[in-house]
């Protein structure tokens, strides 16, 4: 449950973050922004942005690194069905090459 948390919060701050800088450099909330000229004011508030979902994407990953590996093991139930068809499809395909030959 923790990481679908960690993901829907880490969603929520790739949208919101970059739509806040946006909306401040457009209604020259932060300090300075009043001097740019248009052109360079979309440069700096996109690039911003840009920048911004990076810095959320990598901090998910390290929180990601961070979980510990033997926290999570999968379904044995899964992963019997997912060796009985590896095991099908490779006999599947042994038994086509010697139909054509």
């Amino acid at each position: 449950m923790r990481v679908i948390q960690k993901f829907f919060v880490a969603s929520l701050f790739m949208w919101a973050i970059p739509i806040a800088i946006l909306y401040a450099f457009n209604h020259n909330m932060l300090p300075g922004t009043s001097n740019l000229t248009p052109y360079s004011m979309t440069l700096v508030s996109g690039f911003l942005a840009v920048i911004s979902v990076n810095v959320v994407i990598a901090f998910y990953i390290y929180l990601a690194m961070r979980e510990p590996a033997d926290k999570h093991e999968p379904d044995p139930k899964f992963v019997a069905e997912a060796k009985a068809s590896i095991n099908q499809s490779t006999g599947d395909a042994q038994q086509s090459s010697k139909k054509q030959q």
